[in-house]
């Protein structure tokens, strides 16, 4: 089992920054892959961002936060950290982490083939 635990969310105005992290624990070792995922009230969850551990695949970002959001890795502290820069009042969701075992060909934006999953941490945009 792996425990992926989100933090740093919280409330921002439009056009203001927000770094989320999330801690990996649990038997981590098999790791293929970290992703961000959110959802918006009244909305299906969608990708935004992944990385790979080994670096193969780095900053693999959704088209709609590409050029704002930037994921990135620290494998000695298991942790995924998501900055978002010139947030938007349609950022506003709940984003979670979640960890993907398996390198399958399956793009790495495919909810499917992640096996764990964080709480999540509500991220609050104002206009």
């Amino acid at each position: 089992q792996v425990q992926p635990v989100e933090s740093g969310g919280g409330l921002v105005q439009a056009g203001g920054s927000l770094t989320l992290s999330c801690v990996a624990s649990g038997r981590t070792g098999s790791t293929y892959a970290m992703g961000w995922f959110r959802q918006a009230p009244g909305k299906e969850r969608e990708f935004v961002a992944a990385i790979t551990w080994s670096g193969t695949i780095a900053n693999n970002v959704a088209d709609s936060v590409k050029g704002r959001f930037t994921i990135s890795r620290n494998n000695a502290k298991r942790t995924v950290y998501l900055q978002m820069n010139s947030l938007k009042p349609e950022d506003t969701a709940v984003y979670y982490c979640a960890v993907r075992a398996m390198n399958r060909p399956f793009p790495l934006a495919s909810q499917m083939e992640y096996e764990y999953w964080g709480q999540g941490t509500q991220v609050t945009v104002s206009s």
